[in-house]
């Protein structure tokens, strides 16, 4: 293929007046070169350096280098804080601050979560403090709170205690799920019902019928029980102190028939009619007599 570039010429010196040059018959001698343009050799006296045209970087692109080179700067620092906040002394634990209990006692819940003092807070987890409380059965839930640099916030979600079992000499106070929280040997102290049928009774069906039903009542409702029983899990019967029974039912509807109740024990008692019986099995359709 024939070379596309074009040939260069240069006119070499003119020799002296009445002198040729050496070895040359002419004076002035033309020469063709396909060597690489002028602008890619050096510059020499006969020969200036040829212009170059400099154009400026891109605004956009100057910025866009100029910001990922900044956020790879403050991600850089922000692991570093980040590794130095996990793992630094600074932020060890050393005071544990427990608020939501009844039941339990603050130094309780603190004696067992001892052995995270001098942890870091940012490496303690919820999971973590759920599982040293696990022997404290009066706690259902637990949520945590670091507050920098050494104090940790324990929020107590203890469970309800929503009847009493008889167990030998003495009451065992249980929640709706049958779980243990104490006992008590005067169950006049305690304003809860006691449930029919002994220890024996927990964690079958009629008793977990019976705390269902226990479970929605409000808690001046609940207060004003002495006993709760169950011929079936249709049949939930409750006692008042003062001797009135309630015909509760099943555990169907039991938030429209708490309220119901709670609406007829606040109606004004009539002296000549007292009332002996609450029949709520029927909400929309309550009966006294």
């Amino acid at each position: 293929m024939a070379s596309t570039r074009r040939p260069t010429y240069k006119t070499g010196r003119s020799a002296p007046k009445g002198k040729a040059e050496p070895g040359n018959g002419h004076a002035d001698v033309i020469s063709a070169s396909k060597d690489a343009p002028a602008a890619d050799r050096a510059a020499t006296p006969e020969r200036p350096a040829a212009n170059v045209l400099s154009f400026p970087e891109p605004k956009g692109k100057r910025v866009r280098r100029n910001l990922i080179l900044a956020v790879s700067i403050i991600a850089a620092l922000v692991a570093g804080l980040l590794a130095a906040a996990v793992y630094s002394p600074v932020f060890a634990v050393r005071t544990v601050s427990v608020d939501g209990t009844k039941m339990l006692t603050p130094e309780q819940v603190k004696a067992a979560l001892e052995p995270l003092h001098g942890k870091p807070l940012p490496q303690v987890n919820d999971d973590e403090v759920k599982q040293l409380l696990q022997p404290l059965v009066q706690v259902k839930d637990v949520t945590t709170e670091a507050r920098p640099p050494s104090v940790l916030v324990v929020h107590i979600h203890e469970r309800t205690p929503v009847a009493l079992v008889k167990q030998g000499d003495a009451f065992q106070l249980v929640d709706v799920d049958g779980v243990q929280l104490g006992t008590t040997q005067d169950p006049g102290s305690v304003q809860l019902p006691v449930i029919d049928g002994g220890a024996g009774v927990i964690g079958k069906d009629l008793f977990k019928a019976i705390t269902a039903v226990l479970a929605a009542l409000p808690a001046d409702v609940l207060a004003r029980l002495s006993d709760a029983s169950a011929k079936s899990v249709d049949a939930v019967e409750l006692k008042l102190v003062d001797g009135q029974t309630i015909v509760w039912g099943n555990a169907g509807e039991k938030e429209l028939k708490a309220r119901v109740l709670a609406a007829l024990l606040k109606a004004p008692a009539d002296p000549k009619n007292p009332v002996r019986v609450y029949d709520v099995s029927v909400p929309r359709h309550p009966v006294t007599r």
